[in-house]
């Protein structure tokens, strides 16, 4: 039997938590022959077409909600996860009556989804998840933007930063089904020597350091918030803590880029702020005003690629929001 693998794509936590979910179904389930994956991003629209829905067991990490009986498993950490109020019933009605209670998790405490899925296996399914120690650790460190600082953000000296760079701007949808496997076979500095990585690696530094220059011309910041607006150089990704890096005074940023397949919002606090956790405000929920969604301190909003306007427009009510809030506190 196959077990298709659904995961956040364009995302260190993603690949690593497909990663981990395989491994400990393997180990674990032992009711599937083979693995497939698929990436899932979020877009404008619809973000599932259950014709892609495998014939044997289904997963999905590190993204959405599905209210789908084909859904085998699912583990999730974000605030956004439920698509709907109908979603979220549904998914607590089967922890409810014990019928998903052992095959889908979630606990939006966690930093990762890969943290969740480590705990879940231990605990509730006797894993040693000893050997996993280095993946679990930089998916943490990753998704909770716990880096020492921006520098260490930006500059990307630790073999799971450069990980984390080719995965967030792959176009080739097969790199990610080539590297999940590998994430918990091996150490990651082993993983980013593969051929097939380092093939990508040296011209995405290339374009890193030309995002950073991009960026630094682009860039303003009023109010603690920093902005600025890349779309018309189109981009599949750029290291969300430049905007940091360039400038480490401020406490937002609200940036606008455009991929091959949506105009994205990005919008996130800084991780080095002198401020207290208290008075920041809490962005999944502002990003979910608008269709999108994320964690209390980054989150996103897709547009389709014909509706540039309709972005710029959101992304000036969030400024105003962010610069508002900042100086009402402040104040």
């Amino acid at each position: 039997m196959d077990c298709k693998v659904f995961y956040h794509d364009k995302c260190f936590d993603g690949a690593c938590s497909a990663s981990l979910f395989t491994r400990f179904h393997r180990e674990c389930i032992r009711t599937a022959s083979q693995y497939s994956y698929q990436g899932l991003v979020h877009r404008a629209g619809a973000l599932f077409d259950e014709a892609d829905l495998g014939d044997g067991e289904n997963a999905i990490v590190d993204f959405k909600y599905l209210a789908s009986p084909r859904i085998t498993w699912w583990f999730d950490h974000h605030l956004s996860a439920f698509m709907t109020p109908e979603d979220e019933a549904d998914f607590r009605r089967g922890q409810a009556d014990g019928s998903q209670s052992l095959r889908r998790f979630y606990d939006a405490s966690y930093t990762s989804c890969t943290g969740l899925i480590a705990d879940v296996a231990r605990e509730r399914f006797g894993m040693d998840t000893r050997p996993l120690e280095e993946l679990i650790y930089w998916a943490n460190i990753v998704d909770g933007a716990k880096y020492e600082s921006a520098s260490a953000a930006v500059e990307m000296a630790a073999p799971a930063m450069k990980l984390t760079a080719v995965i967030e701007s792959a176009t080739d949808p097969a790199l990610g089904r080539r590297l999940i496997p590998l994430l918990t076979e091996m150490p990651l500095q082993q993983v980013l020597e593969q051929e097939f990585v380092q093939q990508q690696l040296g011209p995405l530094m290339e374009r890193h350091w030309a995002a950073l220059q991009l960026i630094r011309d682009r860039a303003t910041v009023q109010q603690g918030v920093i902005t600025f607006d890349i779309t018309d150089q189109p981009t599949e990704g750029y290291n969300k803590f430049i905007p940091y890096y360039l400038h480490p005074e401020a406490t937002y940023n609200v940036g606008l880029s455009k991929s091959s397949f949506r105009v994205k919002v990005s919008v996130g606090t800084n991780p080095w702020t002198p401020r207290p956790a208290s008075e920041l405000i809490n962005l999944a929920a502002m990003c979910e005003r608008y269709g999108g969604g994320g964690h209390a301190r980054v989150g996103a909003i897709s547009f389709p690629v014909d509706q540039e306007q309709e972005a710029r427009a959101a992304a000036r009510q969030i400024v105003d929001e962010l610069a508002l809030g900042r100086s009402a506190t402040a104040n």
